[in-house]
């Protein structure tokens, strides 16, 4: 799947801030590369010598513990970046990728991001803001994890994604999910079977409604409360 690559860049946070021709310069430096549903397109503990675009699809960043347990930390669209911090630190990945529907990304390697930073040194500042972004994600995730119960993440998380890409009409705000009640509990740090559980627990309460993979957000100030927020 091509992609306008100057058009993808100019949307992140990280370079949407260059001129015309430094985006052009960095353009012709990007390998684009596409990917199925499902393929994984970094493992968690490979070299981290390149930074990524998402310019088309979802990709799923998450952990896998040592038993084979899987926490999914956040889900990816255009034009989201991943991989900087094994990039900026030479050390390996420390998290895993998949492709959770047909993908395409674009790929800078290591030594061209530095060679950018060198004549762009502003672009430190916004690695920097970009990095303390990441810190501050985990941190309330972990704190979610101590301080609220599975209701109340999941309401969070719901939120939190409404917020990204939900779409308003008449019956609510509608959320295709793209993933599955396995991806969900994931983000959560529950099963499969509770997330289930809760989801139509909320339908029953008239929170939501839920239609496939799409849930209808229908009262997102009980949400809210049932969110702690």
């Amino acid at each position: 799947m091509a992609v306008d690559h100057i058009a993808v860049l100019r949307e992140t946070r990280l370079f949407g801030g260059l001129d015309l021709a430094s985006l052009d310069q960095l353009a012709r430096s990007v390998t684009e590369r596409s990917y199925r549903k499902g393929h994984i397109i970094v493992n968690q503990g490979d070299p981290g010598d390149s930074l990524f675009v998402v310019a088309e699809g979802l990709i799923k960043v998450f952990v896998t513990s040592e038993t084979g347990d899987e926490m999914v930390l956040v889900a990816l669209r255009r034009p989201d970046v991943f991989g900087e911090v094994a990039v900026l630190d030479e050390g390996p990945r420390s998290a895993s990728a998949e492709a959770l529907e047909p993908t395409a990304v674009l790929i800078l390697a290591r030594s061209k991001l530095l060679e950018l930073i060198q004549k762009r040194p502003e672009l430190t500042e916004v690695l920097l803001r970009s990095l303390g972004g990441l810190v501050r994600r985990l941190t309330e995730q972990a704190a979610d994890l101590v301080f609220l119960d599975l209701h109340g993440r999941i309401a969070k998380l719901l939120l939190n994604l409404a917020d990204e890409r939900g779409a308003a009409d008449d019956g609510g705000i509608v959320l295709d999910l793209h993933m599955t009640q396995s991806d969900v509990a994931a983000m959560v740090g529950g099963s499969r079977q509770s997330v289930n559980q809760i989801l139509h627990h909320f339908q029953r309460r008239g929170y939501v409604e839920l239609d496939g993979r799409a849930i209808v957000m229908k009262d997102l100030d009980a949400l809210r409360r049932r969110a702690g927020l």
